[in-house]
């Protein structure tokens, strides 16, 4: 089992420069304690929610500030940039950190496209001429390109990766679509929805299957599966998970940027943390003998298929506990995180990625918590 920390550089209440110098330090001391990744968004326009624009100009710093801790770009939208840049920064970046990057693609939401002038609509097939195209940029002397979105003459595309044949390709990921492409691409999964682990068992599954037969866009098959989850680790177990369980939520809070004009997004939430408890069922019951906006009664379970209002209730007083014991967060003590990481272990994961500096946990909080990670839980899983 491998960890990492994710990163969207929050600053609600923090100046920029304050936000780059924590963020710098958690990065050092995970490298110290034993993390073996971390990976940086690429946002734009979320601005008071990330600050996190090009990870490969904070990577360039990491790069010489870490020894061994591998940096992930988590991820790469590929429609805002002209493949060669992408291949170009993403080799720089390989060779200044003597690789160690991790090549994480995807397209984005409507809002940040709109912004860089790109139409949705395209994104998808954006995506995927971009990732064919940077393998073989990689791997080519001269490389030359004629295609819907793009076209190359022949041209010398240098640095070529430090990696050989060139660095690990992911996606990211949000839906079971999406798993089975990258299968078929032979590319890794990054699930990053926050889903309780025994959602994704069956789709990591799937993946294996898929990826047998799969004709990699790259040189190689990266057929690794990463989940991604919240994570906070302290001496107190109740508090810990309280404090996360409430980053969890802020993060996913009614007009924030992940959730913001998805329908039924809250019911779909409450489906992927494993569905409503049964001590929420029992609260909740009265209002499926009245058939509150469509919901409804299905052996004995709250189907909130058409119940919005009741789905938002529903997820905001889903508790910390049971968030913890499903494994949607890995909070706590030592003991209760070394638990819940058993939990996404059974389920065939090769990577859990937590994403713990929010505007909700503090700095202090978050060195706290790489520190008894890195003390306390990782070992157990590297023996």
């Amino acid at each position: 089992m491998q960890f990492s920390l994710a990163y969207e550089m929050q600053r609600p209440t923090l100046d920029d420069h304050a936000v780059i110098e924590e963020t710098i330090e958690q990065c050092v001391l995970a490298d110290k304690m034993g993390f073996d990744a971390v990976w940086f968004v690429e946002h734009h326009f979320l601005t008071t929610f990330s600050a996190s624009p090009c990870p490969e100009v904070i990577f360039g710093a990491l790069s010489r500030l870490t020894d061994r801790i591998r940096l992930g770009f988590g991820v790469v939208i590929l429609p805002y940039h002209h493949p060669i840049r992408v291949a170009e920064r993403v080799a720089m970046v390989d060779h200044l950190s003597h690789g160690r990057v991790d090549f994480g693609t995807g397209r984005s939401a409507p809002y940040e496209q709109t912004g860089m002038g790109i139409d949705p609509r395209n994104t998808r097939e954006m995506w995927d001429e971009s990732l064919t195209m940077i393998p073989k940029i990689w791997e080519s002397d001269t490389f030359e390109w004629e295609g819907k979105f793009w076209n190359v003459p022949p041209r010398e595309v240098l640095p070529k990766p430090y990696q050989k044949p060139h660095p690990p390709i992911w996606v990211a990921a949000l839906q079971p679509a999406t798993y089975e492409l990258a299968a078929q691409k032979g590319i890794g999964v990054m699930a990053l929805g926050v889903n309780a682990p025994s959602v994704l068992e069956p789709h990591i599954k799937a993946y294996r299957e898929t990826v047998k037969d799969a004709d990699p866009v790259g040189n190689f098959v990266n057929n690794q599966w990463l989940s991604s989850c919240f994570g906070l680790c302290g001496e107190d177990n109740a508090s810990t998970q309280e404090l996360c369980a409430q980053s969890l939520k802020t993060f996913f809070g009614p007009g924030r940027p992940y959730v913001q004009d998805q329908k039924d997004v809250y019911a779909r939430l409450v489906e992927q943390w494993g569905g409503v408890p049964e001590h929420l069922t029992q609260n909740f019951s009265r209002y499926v003998d009245v058939n509150v906006e469509g919901v409804s009664a299905n052996g004995g379970q709250i189907d909130l298929s058409g119940g919005t209002a009741l789905a938002q209730k529903i997820w905001e007083e889903f508790d910390a506990e049971t968030l913890a014991n499903r494994g949607v967060i890995v909070a706590g003590d030592p003991e209760h995180c070394i638990e819940a990481v058993k939990v996404h272990e059974a389920t065939g994961v090769d990577q859990l990625q937590f994403l713990m500096a929010t505007e909700t946990v503090g700095h202090e909080d978050v060195m706290k918590s790489i520190e008894m990670f890195g003390k306390h839980v990782i070992p157990e899983f590297k023996k």
